[in-house]
Order: C-alpha cells, then structure tokens, then sequence
C-alpha cells in the first residue's frame, strides 16, 4: 500500500463518515419536520396496494414514460444510479489495493459486460437529459405578452423551465457524468493492464490502446485516484442534500418512493376526480361538531397543511411538466403549478426551526408558541394565484412523483372563502343564488321544468317505486341556460325514442355544489349535497345519467361519502350503447369538418375518453385538436372560474377556441354545458361566428330529424 492509496484511502474513508453523518441528520430532520403536518388517517391502509403501485411507478417508470424520451433517458439514469453503487463499492477496495476487485463477482466477465453496459447507457441518458434542458432554456423560447397581467403573472418564456432553479439540476446531471466517467476510466486503465477481459468491457477497449505506453505502477495510481474522484463525486451529492433540504430534485430519489406509496388512491389512479375532504383532526369534517375557533376550516399557515401536503413540497423536482400543461400558466396568469409548490416548500424550511421549537414546548409541558404564525395567502401566495386555478388536474395528470396539487389550492380556498370570507367579488352572488335559491344563476326553482315544455311528450317525474331505469339528471345548466336546454331536449328525445325508460327529479333537483365546493365553500356544498343524497334515495335512484361532467363527477364520486351510491353514466356512454345496441341508428353523415374537445372532468377527471368518439364517429370524421384526452387543454371554466371575470393575461377559452378553429373546423363538437358556453364566447371572440359550438346530443338528434325528414317525403 502505498503513499498515493494511503492518502487517497484516508481521505475517501473520512469523507464518506461526514457526508454518512451529515445525510443521515438532514433525512431524520426531514422526516421530523414532514411529521409535524396535521393528521391525514385517510393514507392509511391497502398495503399491499400501495407497495404494488410504488414498485410499479418507480421501477417501471409509467408516470416518466408519459413522455416517452425523455421518459426512457430517466429511465436508464434511474437503474444507472441504483445498480451502479456495486462500482462505488468497488471503488473502496481500490483506494486501498488498486489489484483488488468486489468479492465473487468483481472478475466475472458477465458481471463486467453488464456494469459496462449499463454505464455507458447512464452516460448516454444523462447527456440526452442534459440537452433537453440546454434546447428548452427559458431564454431561447421566450413569448410575447399575453393580453394584460402583471409583472408577476406574465409567463416570460414557453420553457417548463422557467421558474426551475436551473444550477441545481445541471449540477446533478454533471455529478452523474462524472461518475459515469470514473467509472468508464478505471475500467480503460485496468483493461489495459489485463485485468478485464476486452469480450467485457467493449468501450473501455476502444481507449485503453491509447495508454499502452503508460507504466504498471502509474496505472495502479490512476485507477485508485480515479476511484476516490469516484467516492469524493459520489458522497458529495449527498452532503450537498444534507447543506440543502429544500433541493427537491436531488431528494426525490428518496421521498419519491415514499410520495407514491401514500398517494391518495391506492391502486394507483391519480389524484382526481372526487375532490378530497376537508380534514379536521385527520378526518372528513363534521360540520356539526367542528369548532373554526379551535379547529381551522383548510390551511393559512404551513403548520395546517397535512404530513402528505408537506412531504409533496419536498418531492418536487422542478421538472416543470405541471406547469408545461397548465392552462393558467400558458395564458400569462400568475399561476404557475410548480412555482406554487417550490414557494410553500421554500417557506417549509425557513419556518422549519420554529415548527420544531413549538413542538418541543408543546411536549414539554403545553407552553403556546412564541412564534407568530405568519398566513400563507398575501406573504407567500398572492390570492391570484389560487383564483386562476380552474382544478383541470392536468398538472396533477402530469406530476411523476404524484404530488396532489389541486388538494392544495382548494384547501387554501377552503380556508379563505370560509375563514376570512376572502374571495372574488363575483362569487358572492353566485354562492348567494346557491344558497337561496340552489343554483348558481338564481332562477326560480320552480321553473326546474321549463326545459322541457316544447318537446311533443311527457317526461316523467321520478317516484319511489316508478317505472323508470335512469333518473336523468338536469343539472342548472340544462335546466335554466337556454343554449344547454337545447342539449336537455335532445337527450330526453333521443331516451324516448330509443324506449329508455327514464324519470327527472323536476323542482325537486338542486345544484350538485360543485361550484361551491371548487371554489372553497365546503360547508354549502355538503348542505346541498345531502339535501340531494336525501332525494336521491327517497325516489330509489340507482342508475343517474347526466349531461354535465361536473355532475356526473360530484354525484358520481363525492356522494358516496354522504351515503349516496349510484351508477352514474355520461349522456354520450349511454347515447354510444344505445347506437351500438341498433337502438338509435345515425343515417346522415355529418357535412363539414368536425373537432372533439375533451372536457376536462368528463376525461381527465373520470377517463371518460372513447365513448364520445366512438358516438361521434357513428356519423362524422373527427379532426382532433393537438391537446386531446389527458393532456387535453382546459376550456377556462371549472373551479368555479365559470362565474368568475379573467382579467389577468389571455382567456383561457380563447386560447382554446383558437386550437378549434386552427383545425380547419366548422363544428365543435362538447359534452359539457361549461365547455359549450365557453368555447362558444371564445369562437365569438376569435370573429369566427361560422364555428358552431355544440353538444354531441344534439348533433345524434339533428340525424334523427333528418332521417324523420326523409321518411315524411319518401311517403
């Protein structure tokens, strides 16, 4: 052993202890810190579900691989990173004995051809991941304003960088390089002293003719420098997490696993659709024995957000994907889904002394805390920033390690809204109209039924015991707007012709309350939700059918929770069967070119993707738009954003109707009062008066009239 392995041994060896040391302290601070989050018992349970979903979304990669490239690069870095410390190891005998290998495999030539080849393929990934930053750098895609926003509020570039702290990254892509280099160059210099066969170490060959002058001894202190460059590289990535615990890209190789493993739906669904509870103590809220003097309604200080809240700020890798799909980030609001996590897990970390000092003077014997609670909304998230959010889940959709970024929003609406009584103008008249009037435009509710007075039958009120299969569900929108009235009548039509027997709730529906719960109202949308469940069950609903997402989503996935459990259906899925079942049969095709807009609660929400295809193909050719099904671009109205101005940046529907029309599409084809609505005043907006926007109900029923038409004169 000699001087250079000595020196280099002593200094590996004390490196790795401080860095173990150090890593160790920051992961148990984290884990305290993470654990003082409120309670959330809804996580537990299906463990073996959760651990089947985790092995799958890590080792299998099926979040990454939603976009394939770079996907399959993170892919191979991921394995490189794991499956490549048996070379670390390696690397500690080394700096002792350059001759000396890992026991059993460290001279078999299989061992030595796969650790070549996964080496060289971490190596390609990284400077694939590597190169994709460098083409997608804010700088070089920078955009133009987008109607009127702030400072703050206007995207600058179109990268789902902007925003990312960049140095961090490019630091962890050079630490990977550098450790694929010295592992690439220890194998160059023992192949060219015989040690590794060159059948094994293909690559490695191809340079170690290169050294073929260098002397035994200079290679044997090559490769133990190399190795402890390895060991200095290796460990100071994790000293560096230990320095930084707010450096979520490089701690997500642990907490990622862990963010998975308690995502919300075991199985692995993504955190949409029902939105989740409002927590006190840990479980849904009992407005009836809650207390908002000792129990706060949603979140104002970091200390309220929920142990998985807390462990989803420190998993984010600023990778940008959320913010890449975000409606309200691409038209210049001040919302970005990202820079919403990275600023509450910034402010987690500068609050994290005093976190851990109040829970110690709580456990030593109840003392308050000393430290004034500073509210999140106004000091670390301006309130424009959650009014933009239209809860399209396409950031949750695209999130790699899970993270729930709507359940956040909401639960600092909850908070606002019934809290402080904090939000836009505008929603008070709507909450005002649900509350008195249960629905959100304040129509008389005895005129529930007006829809329906044109058509030339009866359709029939639901009754305990009545001869009904589906209770169709209305909703306010098709009961009062005129434009979804229309979609009213040709569903119940096409139901009556087609035999369906069907019931309607008439003056005895009210608003689901997916307006008020979005928005942030929890306590009016369970009042009007058990109002709802309460009808519901005394009529013996089992089988719904809606024409509104939004409905279909809360009665169909919230109601549950308030003792209602019923089959809801779409009107296209039923619609789509009663085509394929020959009970409505489309005759006419559709003239002109026709695009499909996927609402955002109908598909991401509910994956209610097909059905609305495969009925629309029966009489038409679709045009798709290039954002379709999960990555399908919001129509600006969900969230409750339907009864709310935009002042701020670019209409999101008007960025929407412009990819309609960019289609060359004479029709739109919806499945969603809201969408209809908005993409209709953003055709307007556009001056393409010519793109009609309509219900895909009312294109079955414009066949069937044809078809009636023909039969009248063939006679």
């Amino acid at each position: 052993m000699g001087v250079v392995q000595i020196v280099t041994a002593t200094v590996a060896f004390a490196y790795t202890a401080v860095a173990i040391g150090l890593f160790v302290r920051a992961g148990l601070g984290m884990l305290e810190l993470i654990r003082l989050g409120a309670p959330d018992r809804t996580r537990k349970g299906d463990r073996g579900t959760r651990v089947k979903t985790m092995l799958r979304e890590t080792l299998g990669h099926t979040r990454m691989l939603q976009w394939t490239w770079v996907g399959l690069a993170h892919w191979a870095v991921f394995f490189g990173f794991f499956l490549l410390a048996p070379a670390l190891a390696q690397s500690y005998f080394e700096v002792i004995n350059p001759e000396w290998a890992l026991p059993i495999v460290g001279h078999w030539g299989p061992w030595l051809l796969f650790s070549e080849i996964l080496t060289v393929l971490t190596g390609l990934a990284i400077l694939a991941l590597f190169g994709i930053r460098m083409f997608r750098q804010p700088r070089t895609h920078q955009v133009p304003p987008q109607g009127t926003a702030s400072e703050a509020g206007q995207r600058r570039s179109s990268s789902r960088f902007e925003g990312s702290r960049q140095w961090m990254a490019f630091y962890i892509e050079a630490t990977i390089f550098t450790i694929v280099l010295s592992h690439m160059a220890v194998r160059v210099f023992k192949v060219s002293l015989g040690e590794a066969p060159e059948w094994a170490s293909p690559v490695s060959a191809l340079f170690a003719g290169g050294l073929s002058g260098a002397s035994h001894d200079s290679l044997l202190s090559a490769i133990t420098l190399t190795a402890g460059l390895d060991i200095l590289v290796s460990w100071t990535f994790f000293l560096m997490l230990a320095l930084i615990p707010s450096m979520g890209i490089g701690w997500h190789r642990v907490t990622a696993f862990f963010n998975i493993y308690f995502k919300r739906n075991a199985d692995g669904a993504v955190s949409l659709g029902p939105a989740k509870p409002m927590l006190i103590d840990g479980e849904p809220a009992d407005f009836e024995t809650a207390d908002p003097e000792t129990q706060p309604f949603g979140v104002a200080t970091i200390a309220d957000f929920s142990w998985k809240g807390l462990l989803d700020f420190s998993t984010c890798t600023e990778c940008g994907r959320c913010q890449s799909q975000c409606p309200a980030w691409n038209t210049g609001k001040p919302l970005s889904p990202k820079k919403l996590i990275t600023d509450l897990r910034d402010h987690l970390y500068e609050q994290a002394p005093y976190l851990k000092a109040a829970s110690l003077a709580a456990e030593r014997g109840g003392q308050p805390d000393p430290h004034e609670k500073i509210n999140i909304i106004g000091s670390v998230i301006d309130p424009d920033v959650l009014w933009a959010c239209t809860t399209c889940g396409a950031c949750v959709e695209q999130c790699p390690v899970d993270i729930e970024h709507v359940d956040t929003i909401l639960d600092l609406r909850r908070n606002m809204v019934m809290m402080e009584s904090d939000f836009p103008e505008e929603a008070q008249t709507m909450l005002r109209n649900l509350e008195n009037k249960g629905n959100p435009w304040g129509e008389n509710p005895a005129h529930r039924l007006k829809w329906a007075e044109p058509l030339d039958f009866e359709v029939p009120i639901a009754e305990a015991g009545g001869e009904w299969e589906y209770l169709y569900w209305v909703g306010c929108a098709g009961a009062y707007d005129p434009k979804a009235q229309k979609t009213s009548r040709a569903v119940a039509t096409l139901l009556h012709d087609a035999g369906v027997k069907f019931a309607v709730l008439g003056e005895a529906e009210t608003c689901t309350g997916d307006s008020a719960r979005r928005i942030g109202h929890e306590f009016m949308y369970q009042m009007l939700a058990e109002q709802n469940v309460e009808t519901l069950n005394e009529v013996g609903a089992v089988k719904i059918v809606a024409t509104c997402p939004h409905c279909l989503n809360t009665i169909g996935n919230e109601y549950e929770d308030l003792g209602g459990k019923y089959e809801v259906v779409h009107h296209t899925e039923l619609l789509n069967d009663l085509v394929n079942a020959g009970k409505i049969t489309p005759v006419e095709e559709h003239e002109g070119k026709l695009t499909y807009h996927d609402p955002c609660y109908l598909g991401r929400h509910n994956r209610i993707f097909t059905p609305p295809r495969e009925l629309l193909g029966s009489f038409a050719e679709i045009t798709e738009m290039p954002r379709t099904e999960e990555r399908s671009f919001c129509c600006g109205a969900g969230g409750a954003r339907m009864w709310l101005e935009e002042p701020i940046g670019k209409r999101v529907n008007r960025e929407r109707a412009d990819e309609a029309v960019a289609t060359g599409a004479s029709t739109v084809a919806v499945g969603c009062p809201f969408c209809s609505t908005m993409l209709r005043d953003g055709v307007n907006d556009a001056g393409r008066e010519d793109v009609e926007v309509i219900d895909i109900a009312q294109l079955l029923a414009r066949t069937q009239e044809k078809r009636a038409e023909k039969a009248v004169a063939a006679e």
